[in-house]
């Protein structure tokens, strides 16, 4: 910066206290100050001789920033009392708001994009593990790689920015989502089903268990026949033809009632898998997150953009 005066040119390097609590929407007034430190006002006195906008000039091609839009300037005339004395100190404050642009391609739309992403998962079929667990351990990884590089380009305060806040609510939000999943998958009961109907069922195992008596009786007529057969040798080819039949007969009852094993579990023959409906819990996800995070963003940018609180407290008085 330079300044023009009767006697010479001064090129200051100056800096601007900044608060960032609303960050990358902040507005800042930077201060300019100059004076005579070694003759009080009873000996020196300054005085703007023209108005704001003749006292202090900015060059055109000066007030092109990076980051920032330079909105104006005001003058004027601050008394510093000291041991010493009084002092009188010129004073110019330069309107300073950020642009945004950057950010919003770089934080905020991967942010948003990321949390819409992270409830595609609602609209998958719950038996779908491997899907929604890379949906939703995906986005959370890349949340926090996006608040590292945001928090990087930022300096280092204490304090959270408007930024932060935007982020810690994008992060619930993508990290609810894998809770939520976590929750229905939970509950979600995976059962087999065949094409046959209950009743038919319900008789298959009616036969069955009329099959394992026919079976103990049999074994028993055997066993007694098998006693006689030094008395009568006729009797034995009853008690052979006897022990064949009771032989076969549990080997076709065990063909007719063994179930194929799937997945740990015995179905009936020519079973199927049968999936759970639709989640009521994912019902209720697809509604209310996506309505929870519009009002978030409305209310957030209506709250950011038109805040300029800085300018306001840091305006000099005249």
């Amino acid at each position: 910066m330079e300044i023009h005066t009767l006697t010479g040119r001064l090129t200051i390097h100056a800096e601007c206290p900044m608060h960032l609590e609303d960050f990358p929407m902040d507005a800042h007034a930077c201060p300019l100050k100059f004076g005579s430190y070694a003759y009080t006002n009873n000996e020196v006195v300054y005085i703007w001789t023209a108005d704001d906008e003749k006292s202090v000039s900015v060059a055109p091609d000066g007030s092109r920033l990076n980051q920032y839009d330079l909105l104006g300037h005001v003058i004027g005339k601050e008394t510093i009392s000291s041991s010493t004395g009084e002092y009188v100190v010129m004073t110019t404050y330069f309107h300073l708001k950020r642009k945004i642009g950057y950010f919003v391609i770089q934080t905020y739309l991967p942010c948003i994009m990321t949390v819409i992403l992270s409830q595609v998962s609602f609209w998958l079929n719950r038996e779908s593990v491997p899907a929604r667990t890379v949906f939703g351990v995906t986005t959370v990884l890349t949340m926090t790689t996006l608040s590292i590089s945001a928090r990087n380009s930022l300096p280092k305060v204490a304090y959270a920015t408007a930024m932060d806040w935007f982020m810690a609510v994008c992060y619930a939000f993508v990290f609810s989502a894998l809770i939520e999943f976590a929750t229905v998958n939970y509950f979600t009961k995976r059962s087999w089903a065949w094409d046959g109907q209950k009743e038919a069922q319900e008789m298959r195992r009616r036969e069955s268990s009329s099959f394992s008596k026919k079976t103990n009786n049999t074994f028993n007529i055997v066993g007694t026949y098998s006693m006689g057969v030094a008395k009568d040798p006729g009797l034995t080819t009853i008690s052979k033809s006897a022990t064949s039949t009771s032989t076969s007969t549990p080997s076709q009852s065990a063909r007719d009632i063994r179930l194929p094993k799937m997945d740990g579990e015995y179905v009936p023959e020519g079973g199927k898998k049968s999936y759970n409906r639709v989640s009521k819990v994912d019902k209720i996800s697809r509604i209310i997150f996506p309505v929870l995070f519009f009002i978030f963003n409305l209310g957030y940018w209506a709250t950011y953009v038109n805040r300029k609180p800085t300018i306001n407290r840091s305006s000099p008085q005249k």
